[in-house]
């Protein structure tokens, strides 16, 4: 029996010897293409090899490839441990040709291994091809001596490879072994094709054409090969178990989970150590790669698969975590091969213990969230979809887990709502994962950062240093040379100049070199660890490979310190105020001024303000020493060190100290301390003063809060100290007195404006404006008195109380008021007394006389309606109408 091991070094060795180059595995996150989130075949590291934009030493490969299909369109996830061959993590063992060798070579390079190193025997196996692939088909006859049933024409996508909808394609030949009768299943093709007894294990990809549109394919100059052998169904051939769980690498994994457990594996029980067994190698692999859990991206699937297997090892009765117990035989079975295993078993180790302790806090409030949603269902009552939905997604409550806790007490589960909640959100997951960015603008990211390297930033120490131009990139594409009056963006593989991020914007300043000198206006960073400096050039010529002296603009930088270290003081002296539920969420530093959105329910006081800047500037004025350490994320959160909102940290990060605590518990420690990839000051008196500007809502329960720092701050200060001085002289005070003499102008004008509104009042209920169609005090009209008015001068909102006293002066009657505003505009009110309320209605009389208006409608009651209209010289018309309505 060859071991899992034995295959693996058999297949390097045998390719190895056939001159090709053997290249370690590539990441499970890939570098070089933004569109997947996991590397999921050999041929992805080489992926830029293949259309021509890298070029490698070798023109043949050999590799074992790590994969992992869990998310996005390759997502095996839910099949694990219920089929015989379906994984979330397997090995791709494979061989390349960068147009050196093709089909010829490839497919005796297949068979040779397959029969002789391999020995399968020969009358088992067959081959498929595409169905207009004449040559691959005689070349199977002629060099495994095939008769033509064992070579099955294809004529789907199945057996015809593409890179993308443009780019390097081509045919498949797919190699099956007939596992025998006692199989249920038929050869592809067949209607029984799905079925277990013939096997895929090899498929060889033959890219000759390139489809340059959806139309047209042209040949490459130079074919290549792609070949893909999944070592674990290899391993199940040639120990001769029918399942990939059966192979002497799963059997001990799952030995060790029997033995961890204390307990073998039953029939029953047996599809949950096969989950706990795939899912340990996907989730130490994807930590040993940088991948740690969270709720979204890839950490979010790495999360998704660590519980799906802690569930399982507490439906086995688990009563304490498991999966940090089996790290050490997962390194004994793959540690030789694969190093990082052995590198990241501590932190592989610490991390599945800690997400396992809090998944099991997570199933007992789950537990109680479900018992609570559920107090009202009885024997034959159902838990609706959403809810159920909402257990799995939110708190990791499995479906089946639901099921079951419910299943006793004789309550379902509405299955078909939570299969609709689960495609919704797989169809938004889908819609909203795009790698690391737009892959039509991003995809060049990925390829220089394949070829250079990321950029060594140096801008903590010094705003000067020397690189070499690694890139040059303009319209998304890579330039060989920029010249004069020429925009570009310039990669180095060392700078000074601070990449946008964490709210900080990017540098500004210079880059010069042998007859050339750059402007540079702003810079990011980009894919994984590119800082990308976007430049002008001023003069000259600019060449990749070429030298630079760097120099940052100092100035810019200068103020850009000061106010990102203002930022941390006015964060935590916001936390003394306002209290500790304040949180950071989302900043902005520029060099000009300072802003960052904070969680606080409510309008800060004017006193709290004060208090808030006050606090701030005392630490500024102790001009103590900003201290920045080193240290690993959790230690530096259990010390205390706040994460900000947005930032994504690394194993290890820089932790930023500024100030001394003078009060409370915390006196002689540090003012502040956070986790921060920012550049600051030197010593918390390089800010020079900070001023609070304005607290403002930019949503629900979040304020946003804007500063100023040093010659800034003292700038507003002084146009403040102008402005006050200003009105103190049109007051004709001292600025000291303006604010008592600005408080008892603005009440002399309530005074005025009050008794302006009562003159007014007693002008329109003592006469009207003839001309406006008003006439004497009252008049009668078919035996009912009414009263008529036009006013201007009067505010809308004063008519209704011009109406009303109007109607107790007369006792009984109708009363309308048209009152006419300055832009022409009308409002008109109608009135009427109580004892006539059951013979007219003030809305239908408001009505007629918005309609003379020029308006339409009108509402109120029927003793007091309003209405409006845009023609304010028509206002006797609508008296006029009003009267007419009541004569009618």
């Amino acid at each position: 029996m060859s071991s899992v091991n034995d295959i693996r070094s058999t297949f390097l060795d045998y390719f190895a010897a056939n001159g090709h180059q053997v290249v370690s595995s590539s990441p499970l996150v890939p570098r070089n293409d933004p569109t997947l989130m996991f590397t999921n075949a050999g041929m992805v590291q080489f992926k830029n090899v293949f259309t021509g934009l890298e070029q490698r030493p070798y023109t043949r490969a050999s590799t074992a490839q790590k994969s992992v299909r869990a998310g996005g369109k390759h997502n095996d996830l839910d099949n694990v441990g219920y089929t015989a061959r379906h994984l979330t993590f397997f090995e791709m063992l494979g061989n390349f040709s960068f147009g050196d060798y093709f089909k010829a070579e490839a497919i005796e390079l297949a068979w040779n291994l397959i029969t002789r190193e391999f020995a399968l025997p020969r009358d088992k196996l067959l081959v498929t091809v595409y169905h207009t692939d004449d040559e691959a088909a005689a070349l199977w006859k002629k060099i495994a001596g095939f008769s033509d049933d064992k070579i099955i024409r294809i004529a789907t996508s199945d057996n015809f490879w593409a890179m993308g909808d443009t780019g390097p394609c081509g045919p498949c030949s797919e190699i099956f072994i007939d596992r025998g009768e006692h199989i249920w299943g038929g050869p592809p093709g067949s209607p029984e094709e799905d079925g277990d007894r013939f096997l895929e294990f090899w498929n060889l990809v033959f890219m000759q054409y390139e489809q340059v549109t959806k139309e047209e394919r042209v040949d490459l100059p130079r074919p290549s090969i792609d070949t893909g052998m999944g070592l674990e169904r290899m391993a199940s051939i040639l120990q001769g178990v029918e399942s990939v769980f059966e192979t002497d690498l799963f059997r001990h994994l799952i030995d060790a989970i029997a033995s961890a457990l204390g307990k073998g594996t039953t029939p029953e029980t047996i599809a949950s150590y096969r989950v706990i067994a795939d899912h340990l190698r996907s989730s130490c692999f994807l930590i040993a790669d940088g991948v740690l859990p969270s709720n979204e991206g890839r950490g979010y699937v790495l999360r998704r698969i660590m519980r799906r297997a802690m569930r399982h090892a507490q439906l086995l009765g688990a009563s304490d975590t498991v999966m940090w117990k089996l790290v050490p035989a997962l390194v004994r079975e793959m540690g030789q091969a694969y190093p990082e295993l052995v590198r990241g078993q501590a932190l592989i180790t610490e991390t599945l213990k800690l997400e396992e302790s809090r998944f099991r806090k997570t199933l007992a409030r789950g537990l109680t969230l479900l018992s609570e949603a559920t107090e009202d269902l009885g024997e034959g009552g159902t838990l609706d979809g959403e809810t159920a939905f909402k257990l799995y997604d939110t708190f990791g409550f499995p479906l089946d887990l639901t099921q079951d806790a419910l299943r006793q007490r004789g309550i379902g589960v509405d299955v078909a709502a939570f299969d609709t909640a689960m495609q919704r959100q797989k169809a938004e997951a889908r819609a909203n994962w795009s790698g690391s960015g737009d892959a039509a603008t991003e995809t060049v990211w990925f390829a220089v950062r394949d070829r250079v390297g990321a950029t060594e930033f140096l801008g903590y120490d010094t705003e000067q240093a020397e690189g070499v131009v690694t890139a040059l990139v303009r319209e998304n594409a890579e330039i060989d040379e920029a010249s004069e009056r020429e925009t570009v963006l310039v990669v180095v593989n060392q700078t000074p100049f601070y990449g946008e991020s964490g709210g900080q914007v990017g540098d500004t300043g210079t880059m010069t070199g042998e007859g050339f000198k750059l402007e540079i206006t702003d810079t990011q960073k980009k894919g994984d660890g590119i800082f990308v400096h976007a430049a002008k050039v001023v003069s000259g010529l600019v060449r990749t490979g070429m030298a630079v002296e760097m120099t940052v603009d100092h100035a810019r930088r200068t103020r850009l310190r000061a106010n990102h270290s203002a930022t941390h003081l006015i964060h935590e002296a916001l936390r003394e105020v306002l209290g500790t539920h304040v949180a950071q969420k989302g900043s902005l530093v520029a060099p000009e001024r300072l802003r960052f959105d904070i969680s606080h329910p409510k309008p800060m006081s004017p006193a709290e303000l004060e208090d808030v800047e006050r606090m701030a500037n005392a630490i500024v004025v102790q001009n103590s020493p900003v201290t920045t350490r080193l240290m690993a994320v959790d230690d530096a959160i259990a010390e205390g060190a706040m994460a900000l909102f947005g930032e994504k940290y690394g194993d290890e990060v820089r932790v930023v100290s500024m100030g001394t605590a003078t009060d409370g518990e915390r006196a002689g420690k540090a003012y502040s301390t956070e986790l921060c990839g920012g550049t600051h000051v030197t010593a918390t008196g390089d800010i020079g003063l900070i001023r609070l500007l304005a607290d403002t809502a930019v949503a629900a329960g979040v304020r946003r809060i804007e500063a100023v720092t040093g010659d800034a701050a003292r700038r507003h200060l002084d146009e403040q100290d102008r402005r006050l001085k200003a009105v103190a002289t049109a007051l004709k005070v001292a600025p000291a007195d303006a604010p008592a003499r600005v408080e008892a102008l603005v009440e002399e004008r309530r005074k005025l404006e009050r008794e302006l509104a009562d003159a007014r009042r007693k002008l329109a209920l003592g006469g009207g404006n003839s001309e406006a169609g008003g006439g004497a005090n009252s008049e009668t009209v078919a035996g009912i008195t009414f009263v008529g008015r036009s006013v201007t001068g009067v505010a809308p909102k004063d008519l209704k109380p011009l109406v009303d006293d109007a109607k107790g002066q007369i006792g009984s009657g109708i009363v309308v008021f048209i009152g006419v505003g300055e832009d022409n505009k009308a409002s008109a009110v109608v009135g009427v007394t109580p004892d006539l309320v059951g013979r007219f209605s003030a809305v239908d009389l408001v009505r007629v006389a918005s309609g003379a208006l020029g308006g339409q409608g009108g509402g109120g009651r029927p003793d007091m309606a309003q209405a409006g209209g845009p023609d304010g010289s028509r206002a006797g018309e609508a008296i006029a109408a009003v009267r007419a309505a009541l004569a009618a």
